[in-house]
C-alpha cells in the first residue's frame, strides 16, 4: 500500500498545477493505462523509487471563494485524518492572508508529517519574498515553481524521506473484499445485513463511518476478509456529502483490496462520485463488483433492471465487462448472491492460463485479423504469454510494437474476454519488440 500525500491550501495558489506535474512525470515513464485522466484529483506517483498515492484537495470543492471559506478546513481536517503526509501550498505573489493562517492553524495542531510548500517563486527577487512564510510558524518551506518545475526535486527528495515504510500485507492468505461507495449508500448496511449483527452503527447521516476495520467472515463454505471503513466518526461537525471525502475514504480500502464491492444507491444512480471511486478500483486494477442499493424503494417494471443496467455501461464503457447485482441491504435481497459474484471474480482475477493454451488460443485469431499495417509495414504477433503479476497482464510479442494502436488493443481484450472469464477483472496488455 503507498503513502498517501494530500496537497491542501486556499484556492489559485498552484495545487492542481503542481499535481499534474507530479503525475505526468510518471505517466510519461510507466502509467500508460487508458482512461487515467477521468479522475483528475487523484493519481500515483513516484520519486527515487518510492511510490506514493498524491491527492489533490483543490479538485474537491467549487463555488466561491466564501463557501470554499466553510468548506477549507474540513477538507485540511480530513487530510489531517486520512493522509500520511501534508504538503500545504501557499503563494507568494499574495503573501500570507487569513485563510493560510487558519490553515496553518489546524496543522500546528495536529501531529501529522507536514511539508510548506511555497509555490510561485520563479526569480530571485520571489526567493526573497519567501521569508515571509517562517511567519506561519510551521518551520522550514521549500520554495518551487510548479509551472516551470523549479525545485520540484529538491522537494520530493524531501518528501520521499518522510513517507511512512510501506505496510507489509500481513500473511494471510484470505482474500480481501472492500466494500467502498459514496458516503450514506448503505455500506454499513449491506455488511449488517451479512454478519447478522449490527456491529457497524447506521444512521441517515452521511459519513458516520470511520477507519478501515476488517472483519473475518465464513459463511457459506466461503472465508474472506471484508474491509469496510467503519466505526463512527469523532468530528461531528465534519458533515461531508464531498467528493474528496469519499475518494479520500475509498483510497486506502481499494489499495488494500483484492476485489471491491461498489455499493451506489438506486436512488440517486450512477453519479460522479461513484465514477470516481469506480475509475479509482479501475485504475488499481483491483476486481470490481457493482451492487445496486435499495433497490427495494425504486418504482420498476419488467425494463427497469436493463434500463439501469445499460446506463452504468454507458458510463463505465469500455470497461463494461462487469458484474452488476441489484440488491436491498434491509431486505437482504441478493446479499449473498453479491458475496457469491466477488468470490467469481477473485478466483478470475487470480487464474493463470498456460502458455500453450493462450498461444493456441489467440494466434489463429490474430491470423485471422491481423494488426493494421502502418506506413506500409506489416506487424507480426508471434507469440503471447501471462506475466507472472499478481493481477492479469498479458505480453504479446511482436516485430514493431510501436504500431499497435488502441482500437486493436481493445480488440485483442475483447476476444480475451470473450474466450476466458474475466468477468469484473481489469486485463493488461502489452505488446512487446520480440
Amino acid at each position: 500500500m503507498s503513502a498517501i500525500v494530500a496537497i491542501v491550501g486556499r484556492p489559485n495558489v498552484g495545487k492542481s498545477t503542481f499535481f499534474n506535474r507530479m503525475i505526468q512525470r510518471r505517466e510519461a515513464i510507466t502509467d500508460a493505462i487508458s482512461g487515467v485522466t477521468r479522475d483528475r484529483h487523484y493519481g500515483k506517483a513516484d520519486w527515487n523509487g518510492k511510490e506514493f498515492t498524491l491527492i489533490d484537495t483543490g479538485g474537491y470543492v467549487v463555488g466561491s471563494d466564501d463557501i470554499f471559506e466553510q468548506e477549507i478546513d474540513k477538507q485540511v481536517e480530513l487530510a489531517i485524518d486520512e493522509a500520511d503526509v501534508i504538503l500545504f501550498m501557499v503563494d507568494v505573489t499574495s503573501g500570507i492572508t487569513g485563510m493560510d493562517e487558519d490553515v496553518a492553524k489546524l496543522l500546528r495542531r495536529s501531529n501529522k508529517p507536514m511539508m510548506l510548500v511555497v509555490n510561485k517563486v520563479d526569480n530571485a527577487e520571489r526567493h526573497a519574498d519567501a521569508v515571509e512564510f517562517y511567519n506561519l510558524g510551521l518551520g522550514e518551506y521549500h520554495a518551487i515553481g510548479s509551472m516551470n518545475g523549479a525545485g520540484t526535486g529538491d522537494l520530493l527528495d524531501e518528501l520521499v524521506k518522510i513517507l511512512p515504510e510501506k505496510e507489509e500485507r500481513e500473511e494471510d492468505s484470505l482474500p480481501r473484499f472492500a466494500v467502498v461507495g459514496r458516503p450514506n449508500a448503505g455500506k454499513s448496511s449491506f455488511i449488517n445485513a451479512l454478519i447478522g449483527e449490527d456491529r457497524y452503527i447506521v444512521t441517515d447521516i452521511a459519513g458516520t463511518t470511520r477507519d478501515s476495520i476488517d472483519t473475518k467472515y465464513n459463511r457459506f463454505g466461503f472465508e474472506f476478509n471484508l474491509v469496510d471503513t467503519a466505526g463512527i466518526r469523532r468530528k461531528t461537525k465534519v458533515k461531508e456529502d464531498l467528493e474528496f471525502y469519499s475518494v479520500m475514504r475509498s483510497v486506502r480500502a481499494i489499495e488494500h483490496a483484492d476485489v471491491c464491492l461498489l455499493v451506489m444507491d438506486a436512488t440517486r444512480g450512477f453519479d460522479n462520485q461513484v465514477q470516481n471511486i469506480f475509475w479509482l478500483a479501475e485504475r488499481n486494477r483491483k476486481g470490481i463488483v457493482i451492487l445496486v442499493n435499495k433497490w427495494d424503494l425504486v418504482e420498476k417494471d419488467h425494463k427497469s433492471v436493463k434500463e439501469f443496467t445499460k446506463h452504468i455501461h454507458e458510463q463505465i464503457a469500455p470497461f463494461t465487462d462487469v458484474p452488476i447485482i441489484f440488491i436491498s441491504a434491509l431486505t437482504k435481497q441478493r446479499i449473498f448472491k453479491a458475496i457469491e459474484t466477488a468470490v467469481e471474480v477473485y478466483e478470475a482475477r487470480n487464474q493463470k492460463i498456460k502458455t500453450s493454451k493462450l498461444n493456441d488460443l489467440m494466434l489463429p485469431i490474430i491470423e485471422n485479423q491481423p494488426p493494421p499495417a502502418t506506413k506500409g509495414k506489416y506487424i507480426k504477433i508471434k507469440y503471447c504469454m501471462q506475466l507472472p503479476t499478481p493481477q492479469p497482464q498479458f505480453a504479446f510479442f511482436a516485430n514493431l510494437p510501436q504500431y499497435i494502436k488502441e482500437p486493436y488493443k481493445r480488440f485483442i481484450e475483447n476476444k480475451f474476454r470473450e474466450n476466458f472469464d474475466f468477468s469484473g477483472v481489469p486485463i493488461s496488455i502489452y505488446f512487446r519488440k520480440k
